[in-house]
C-alpha cells in the first residue's frame, strides 16, 4: 500500500521507511532537511531510501499549509506515519517558536490532510517525556500526563489531545506512540549516545547531568521499528461502552489508542556510560553537572498493552545495541 512517512530523513522515519520499502510498499517521504543537526547525515539516510524505486521524496515544511494540502491531494495515501517534528527537550528552552510551528501547526496540517482524504490509519510520534513529573514507575498509559516539564513534552501531549478531537469528530483512527529514549545506527547527533561516542573517541570530557544519578529506558531502533510496523495493521476501533469516568485513558469511544514503546529495563546513566566504554574500548572522561531544566530523573515503560495487541516486546540488550551503534559509527565516520 502507499504510505506517507513524515520526517523520512530523520532517525525513526528513515528506519521505518526503509522497513516498509523492503516489505514491498510504496513510500512518499516528507522532510524539511532543517539544520537542527548535521544535514549531511540526513542526506546520507535519504540516499539509501532513494535507491528504492518505490520511494518518492518531497522536501517541505509541515507548517506549509498549501504544500501539505497539495501533498495529500496528490498522494492517495492509505496510511500516514508521522515522525516529523522539532525534536529535543533542551532546544525547546532556546527556540520555543520552532516547536509551535512544527509540532502544533504542522501537526494540525497532518490531521486536516488525514481527515479530508479519509486516511485509514494515522500513527504519530508522541514521547515518554509527556509523563513529566510522574514518579510512579514503570510509566503506564493509565497514568496522568498533565504535568510536562518542557515545552517539547507539552507539544507532544497537545498532539495526543488534537488526535483525540479529530478521532472523535471525524472518526479518524489515530494511534499515538510514546517512545522511550531511542538509540541505534543512524541515530541523532543531539542525543547522549552520539555526543558521548564522539567526545570519548576524541579524548574529550562528556557532560554527565545530575551527577549520573538518572535512569533511562534505552530502546533499540529495530525494536521501535518492529513495533511501529506491527501497530500499523492494528487500526483502533471505537468502544461504545467506554466512559471517561471508568475507561482507560489510552482508549476512547472514538477510534483512538496510545501505546508505550520502550525496553522496560531502565539503566542508570553511569552504567550506560560504562557499557559504552566497553564497546568503544576507550575510557570516558566525565564532567559531572547538576540536573538540567526539563530533564526527568527516570523513565521506564509499561509495554503490556503493546504486547497484548501485537505479540511483541522490545527487548534488545543494551550491550548488543551499543555494539551495533558503535560499529555503524566507526564505519560511517571512518574512525
Amino acid at each position: 500500500m502507499h504510505y506517507l512517512v513524515t520526517g523520512a530523513a530523520g532517525f525513526i522515519g528513515f528506519h521505518v521507511a526503509e522497513r516498509l520499502l523492503a516489505a514491498g510498499h510504496q513510500v512518499t517521504g516528507l522532510d524539511n532537511l532543517n539544520d537542527y543537526y548535521d544535514v549531511n547525515l540526513k542526506l546520507s539516510r535519504l540516499s539509501l531510501l532513494k535507491a528504492h524505486a518505490a520511494f518518492r521524496f518531497v522536501q517541505g515544511d509541515l507548517a506549509d499549509r498549501h504544500l501539505m494540502a497539495q501533498l495529500f491531494s496528490e498522494g492517495q495515501f492509505r496510511r500516514v506515519l508521522h515522525f516529523g517534528a522539532q525534536a529535543g527537550v533542551r532546544y525547546s528552552l532556546e527556540n520555543p517558536h520552532a516547536y509551535a510551528d512544527a509540532n502544533l501547526v504542522g501537526y494540525l496540517n497532518i490531521l486536516e490532510g488525514c481527515r479530508q482524504h479519509k486516511i485509514e490509519h494515522l500513527l504519530y510520534a508522541s514521547s515518554s517525556s509527556v509523563y513529566g513529573l510522574n514518579r510512579k514507575i514503570p510509566f503506564s498509559t493509565e497514568d496522568s500526563v498533565d504535568h510536562p516539564v518542557s515545552l517539547y513534552a507539552a507539544t507532544k501531549k497537545a498532539n495526543e489531545l488534537m488526535s483525540h478531537s479529530y478521532s472523535h469528530l471525524y472518526g479518524l483512527p489515530c494511534t499515538g506512540l510514546r517512545f522511550f529514549t531511542v538509540y541505534g545506527p543512524w541515530g541523532r547527533p543531539d542525543m547522549a549516545l552520539f555526543k558521548f561516542t564522539k567526545a570519548i573517541l576524541a579524548g574529550q570530557p562528556i557532560d554527565v547531568y545530575n551527577f549520573g544519578e538518572m535512569k533511562r529506558d534505552f530502546t533499540f531502533i529495530d525494536d521501535i521499528t518492529e513495533s511501529i510496523v506491527r501497530l500499523a495493521d492494528v487500526i483502533p476501533q471505537p468502544n461504545p461502552d467506554w466512559r471517561v469516568e471508568s475507561g482507560s485513558s489510552a482508549e476512547s469511544s472514538a477510534p483512538y489508542r496510545i501505546y508505550n514503546i520502550g525496553n522496560s529495563q531502565p539503566v542508570e546513566l553511569k552504567a550506560f556510560i560504562h557499557a559504552l566504554e566497553q564497546s568503544l574500548g576507550v575510557p570516558a572522561k566525565m564532567n559531572f553537572l547538576p540536573l538540567q531544566p526539563g530533564d526527568v530523573l527516570e523513565t521506564s515503560a509499561d509495554t503490556s498493552a503493546l504486547e497484548a495487541v501485537v505479540g511483541f516486546k522490545p527487548q534488545t540488550p543494551l550491550a548488543q545495541g551499543l555494539e551495533r551503534f558503535v560499529s555503524w559509527y566507526r564505519s560511517f565516520y571512518s574512525c
